[in-house]
């Protein structure tokens, strides 16, 4: 009996006793669950972003890609009213993809998402797929070429010109580079130019925007001087051999002109092969703007 009494007392403290009390705890419960849950529901949402696209070392992508896509995410529809858009990206991972033309699927296998807030989920990516072409990456010398605007004066040439150094390594598809013969400098204006000059630290050009210049300036001598004629010469070898030597010079006209016979020497010497040549010695106002053509001996 006394069991049933206290059994009596607990129902009647549990159910009709501090009613303010339980009710006010229980709007304090239910509260707090609604803070957690925050009444949310799932929902979905589109978003623009960023596509980066990330290949390997050895290769380089030779067509235009889409520079951003579209991804549809599902989630907790308040976390997913607070994205920003600036704070997400999209990654397209392409560096176990080898040299060829391929279409890649996009989809959350594939494209990973930075940044994305923990219960979250990429549900699909628009458009679902891409054109990629890849191609092997090539690096090789290449051979660099003066470009020249402007003319000199009359009466006056140029005898050559030179660029330090001659070649420069670039980089680029392998398609590109294997049509590549040479690269040319920025526009170098040889108006009014009577005599040798050098231009420093001259850009060099890629004629092809897949095709990147590793070593981007040069340095370029031009060898400028009165336009040259040709005169011809015989002279004696100074030997005992009684043979005569008979060539052609081509150098600037008035110094040209002005040389006599008696101011240019022939020597003999021994060549790669081993065999006695002869060889013009010039005046000193001659040398390295003089050509020496059709030496014959007699």
């Amino acid at each position: 009996m006394a069991d049933k009494l206290f059994a009596k007392h607990i129902l009647r403290k549990l159910f009709l006793e501090d009613w303010g009390l339980k009710l006010l705890a229980l709007a304090i419960t239910v509260a707090l669950w609604l803070g957690v849950t925050g009444l949310s529901t799932n929902s979905r949402r589109s978003i623009v972003v960023p596509l980066n696209t990330i290949v390997s070392n050895d290769a380089i992508i030779t067509n235009s890609l889409r520079q951003e896509v579209e991804i549809v995410l599902g989630g907790d529809k308040r976390r997913l009213d607070q994205l920003n858009r600036s704070d997400i990206s999209a990654s397209l991972d392409l560096t176990a993809v080898v040299p060829g033309e391929w279409v890649i699927q996009l989809s959350p296998d594939t494209v990973s998402i930075n940044n994305l807030p923990q219960g979250i989920n990429l549900d699909e990516i628009r458009p679902t797929n891409m054109l990629v072409k890849l191609d092997a990456v090539l690096e090789k010398d290449v051979v660099v070429r003066p470009l020249t605007v402007g003319a000199i004066p009359p009466g006056f040439e140029v005898y050559s010109s030179s660029v330090m150094p001659p070649r420069i390594r670039m980089r680029g598809p392998a398609s590109v580079m294997k049509l590549l013969e040479y690269v040319q400098t920025d526009e170098i204006d040889l108006s009014g130019r009577r005599e040798g000059f050098t231009t420093r630290q001259i850009a060099v050009n890629s004629p092809d925007p897949k095709a990147v210049v590793l070593n981007t300036v040069v340095d370029v001598f031009f060898l400028i001087g009165e336009r040259r004629i040709e005169r011809s010469f015989s002279i004696a070898m100074s030997d005992e051999s009684g043979k005569t030597a008979s060539f052609t010079l081509f150098g600037p006209r008035t110094i040209l002109q002005g040389t006599k016979a008696d101011d240019i020497k022939i020597e003999m010497f021994v060549d790669g092969d081993g065999e006695m040549r002869p060889r013009v010695v010039l005046p000193a106002d001659l040398e390295g703007v003089t050509e020496i053509r059709g030496m014959k001996l007699r």
